[in-house]
């Protein structure tokens, strides 16, 4: 008879932004297949919009993406997950670890993703300041972005999780604006309002506070639930 089960014990379909596929899904996996080893996992990945478009129509149970909101969801908010600005420690661009916008908009600046909520953001920082950002290139991914500043090609406002371990590492250092409000967005869990969690969606759910809180720094509002209105992507 055991020759005949399945091989599984259950299944997790999972949407979540690019960012949060590359720089967390990996560590929270690793845990996730440790206490769940014979659950099958479904990770399927787009933009915010497309997250939250995969969870309305039950194509996943879950979804991960930052600061995203619809009367159709709950979001529980893990964690803030600010935009820092950085630049490499061995070729520095800005000779302080502090700097005012002006100096900023003055260095060549790497942006990421034209039209997204990132984009958006760093954009608005520098419009509402009534300065013309010196933009040398404009590229698709956060990744990519990454890899231009560490060549030394400019500075760039990325996500506080995808730059952690280059920070850590000394790799790249970040740079304090110290007369701009900071620029931060949540990291979010969502699932459908009416429909309870299963017991591999709870189970991945402590998985991922586990890693979130091996992070370390920008810590969010954690297990905090809202619903809204409006949305964001």
């Amino acid at each position: 008879m055991h020759g005949v089960q399945p091989a599984s014990g259950g299944a997790l379909q999972i949407a979540a932004a690019l960012s949060i596929c590359t720089y967390l899904l990996p560590s929270v996996l690793k845990r996730f297949q440790v206490a769940r080893p014979r659950v099958m996992v479904t990770v399927r990945s787009g933009h915010s919009k497309e997250v939250l478009e995969m969870v309305l129509a039950g194509e996943a149970e879950i979804g991960l993406a930052r600061s995203l909101q619809h009367p159709g969801v709950e979001t529980v908010s893990l964690r803030e997950d600010p935009l820092v600005l950085v630049q490499p420690r061995a070729h520095r661009l800005v000779t302080r670890r502090r700097a005012r916008l002006a100096e900023v908009a003055d260095r060549p600046l790497i942006f990421f993703d034209r039209g997204s909520s990132d984009w958006t953001l760093t954009h608005g920082l520098f419009r509402r300041a009534g300065l013309v950002p010196n933009v040398v290139l404009e590229v698709e991914t956060i990744e990519t972005a990454k890899r231009m500043v560490e060549r030394g090609l400019g500075l760039a406002f990325l996500p506080h999780l995808a730059v952690a371990q280059e920070i850590r590492r000394a790799s790249l250092e970040e740079v304090e604006v110290t007369d701009a409000e900071p620029l931060s967005r949540s990291l979010d869990l969502v699932h459908p309002r009416h429909r309870p969690l299963s017991v591999e969606a709870l189970a991945f759910l402590e998985a991922l506070r586990a890693a979130i809180r091996e992070l370390g720094g920008a810590p969010g509002r954690a297990g905090h639930r809202r619903v809204a209105a409006g949305r964001r992507s």
